[in-house]
C-alpha cells in the first residue's frame, strides 16, 4: 500500500508523517511538490496558490539555461559604475564555471538545495557571501518576474550578519592637533595650507571628503548662511547650516564672483593626514573619522538627533545616528539625567511660567 493517501483533487497525503503534497499537471507536465504543512486547510491554499503559480508561467522560456540567464542578467547591470559591474561579473562568473549541476541546466529545474552548494564552494566573509548572496538573488528574482519559474531557488537564503566594526574617532583636540600639524608643514608650503584647511574644514562641516572635494564657491549661500552639498553615496542633495565654526575658515577661503570654482584646491587629504598621525603618535584616522568626531560631538553638545541626521543628508529621522552613536548616547543620557533633580538645575532658564497657572 503507497504511503501516499488521495484525500481530494490532486492532493494527497504521506502517511508517515502527515505532510501534504500537490501532484497537478501544467502544460502537459506533471508537477509532484511538498505543501510543507500537516494541516488541511492550508495545504489547500497552498495548492490553489500553486495553480496560480503554474499558470502565470512562460513555458515556451522552460528551456532556458542559467548560463543563458545569467547573460541576460549582466546586461541588465551595465549602468552601475565600473568597480560594482567587475564585482557582478566575477560572481557570475562563478556561478557560471561552478554551478553544482552545471550551467546549461535549465532555469526551471535548479533547486534551493543547488544554490546552497554552490555557496558553500567559497571561504567567504560576512560581506563577500553577502554580495554573492545579492547577486544570485538578483538572478533568480529577474527570472521570476519574467514567468520562466514560479519560484526563486534563493528566497530561502539568508544574509550573515557583519561583526560591528570599531571604528577609531579622533577628540576634537585631536583633530585640531591635527590641523595644526599639517599646517606647519613649511616644506610643503602651499600644498601644506591646502590640506590644513581640506581637513578642518571636515571636521568643523561634518562632511566627507567626496563632498568637501566638490564644493564650489556657489555652494556657499552667505546671505542665508546655508551650505549645499552633494551626498555621493545616496545621490542626493541636501543643505547645511553654515556653521559659526567653520565660517572663518570659509571667509578665508571666499572668491567673489567665481561661482563654480572649487572652494577647495585639493580632492584628497590622506596622506597629510597619515603623516600627521604618524608625527603625533596617533592612530592612523582616516578623513571619514572626523565627520564621526562632528555627529559624536553634536550629541555630545546635545544637539537633537534628528537634526543631525537632517544635517548629515539622513532621511530616517535619526534611526542610523542612533543605532552608530549608541555609545555616545548613553554617556550623553546619563549625563542629562542629571538635570533631572527636584532643585532647578543651574543651567536652566526660567520661563516664567510656572507660576502662571
Amino acid at each position: 500500500m503507497s504511503p501516499f493517501q488521495k484525500v481530494g483533487e490532486c492532493l494527497y497525503r504521506y502517511s508517515p508523517n502527515g505532510v501534504y503534497y500537490a501532484r497537478i499537471k501544467s502544460s502537459g507536465k506533471e508537477i509532484r511538490r511538498s505543501l510543507e504543512t500537516t494541516d488541511r486547510e492550508t495545504a489547500k491554499r497552498e495548492l490553489a496558490r500553486l495553480r496560480e503559480e503554474q499558470r502565470h508561467i512562460d513555458r515556451s522560456r522552460g528551456k532556458l539555461t542559467l548560463h543563458e540567464l545569467c547573460e541576460r542578467y549582466l546586461k541588465t547591470v551595465q549602468h552601475y559604475r565600473p568597480a560594482t559591474v567587475a564585482q557582478k561579473a566575477l560572481i557570475i562568473r562563478r556561478v557560471q564555471d561552478n554551478w553544482p549541476s552545471g550551467a546549461q541546466t535549465q532555469t526551471s529545474k535548479i533547486q534551493p538545495s543547488d544554490v546552497e552548494l554552490w555557496l558553500s564552494q567559497y571561504s567567504l566573509g560576512p560581506s563577500s557571501r553577502n554580495l554573492h548572496v545579492a547577486c544570485i538573488k538578483q538572478v533568480f528574482e529577474m527570472a521570476l518576474r519574467d514567468n520562466i519559474i514560479s519560484r526563486s531557488p534563493a528566497a530561502h537564503i539568508r544574509w550573515t550578519k557583519r561583526a560591528t566594526p570599531i571604528r577609531k574617532t579622533p577628540s576634537f583636540e585631536e583633530f585640531e592637533a591635527i590641523v595644526e600639524s599639517i599646517r606647519s608643514q613649511k616644506f610643503n608650503g602651499h600644498d601644506a595650507e591646502e590640506s590644513a584647511d581640506f581637513v578642518e574644514f571636515l571636521g568643523l562641516a561634518g562632511l566627507g571628503q567626496a563632498e568637501a572635494a566638490s564644493l564650489t564657491q556657489g555652494d556657499v549661500d552667505w546671505e542665508r548662511e546655508t551650505i549645499t552639498t552633494f551626498r555621493h553615496k545616496t545621490k542626493s542633495g541636501f543643505a547645511i547650516p553654515l556653521y559659526p565654526q567653520v565660517k572663518p575658515l570659509l571667509l578665508k577661503r571666499r572668491r567673489r564672483g567665481s561661482p563654480s570654482e572649487p572652494v577647495f584646491m585639493i580632492k584628497d587629504a590622506k596622506k597629510a593626514i597619515a603623516s600627521a598621525c604618524h608625527r603625533l603618535k596617533l592612530p592612523l584616522y582616516s578623513q571619514r573619522s572626523f565627520r564621526r568626531m562632528f555627529v559624536t560631538r553634536a550629541i555630545e553638545r546635545g544637539v537633537d538627533v534628528k537634526v543631525i541626521a537632517e544635517w548629515q543628508g539622513h532621511k530616517d529621522g535619526g534611526k542610523l545616528i542612533l543605532d552608530t552613536y549608541s555609545y555616545v548616547n548613553r554617556t550623553h543620557s546619563r549625563r542629562m539625567a542629571q538635570l533631572m533633580r527636584i532643585e532647578e538645575p543651574s543651567n536652566v532658564i526660567s520661563t516664567g511660567k510656572e507660576g502662571a497657572a
